[in-house]
């Protein structure tokens, strides 16, 4: 496969050009130039730089033909931040999760107000949030995100699935919705819709 310029990478997973420059100033991101000058990335390089920082797949890794891409791409562990303030919730989403993805890293919040910033740090490929929660509710965490920086799926989960709740809930930037309670199947059905096959 041909070799990447920085400015595909940077639309890859969603920086600026200059960042991917700084990446590689900085010897985080293996390159080499030509002899115009260009920076070009070799595909297993960027693979490489991927799997280090934990970064989201892009699409064109986790969706390619190529076996060394895919294979990549599936040790790459999805990234999963659960927000519910139902610890048996918030358990059951857990263990439905790892029976049908194997390689997955979970992570639970019990509060909105923290959601905000772990989200930033964690950087999960999938949000499951509750809508109803105690303080920072849903449907302000999901205010306080910025959906042209996220790459992360979000799927709202509500025990007061009305038609007006349901229309608010994807108006506000979620991807999907689950109503509680919901069984493990119908989770899987709808994690399956967001991840692709």
């Amino acid at each position: 496969m041909k070799p990447l310029t920085t400015y595909q990478i940077s639309q890859m997973v969603n920086v600026d050009i200059t960042t991917v420059i700084d990446w590689i100033d900085k010897g985080m991101l293996k390159a080499y130039k030509t002899p115009g000058g260009h920076r070009r990335i070799k595909w297993d390089e960027l693979i490489e730089f991927i799997k280090k920082y934990e970064m989201p797949i892009p699409d064109v890794i986790a969706t390619s033909s190529a076996m060394s891409l895919r294979d990549a791409a599936v040790a790459i562990p999805k990234k999963i931040l659960i927000v519910d303030d139902n610890e048996d919730i918030l358990e059951f989403i857990s263990r439905a999760i790892k029976k049908f993805i194997k390689n997955v890293k979970i992570e639970t919040i019990t509060e909105g107000f923290i959601a905000g910033k772990r989200i930033a740090e964690f950087k999960p490929d999938l949000l499951v949030l509750d809508i109803h929660l105690p303080g920072m509710n849903g449907f302000e965490v999901l205010g306080y995100l910025d959906k042209s920086e996220k790459q992360m799926k979000i799927l709202a989960i509500t025990a007061y699935p009305s038609k007006e709740t349901k229309e608010k809930i994807l108006k506000s930037g979620a991807d999907d919705y689950l109503a509680k309670p919901f069984t493990v199947e119908a989770l899987k059905q709808k994690m399956g819709k967001l991840f692709g096959p």
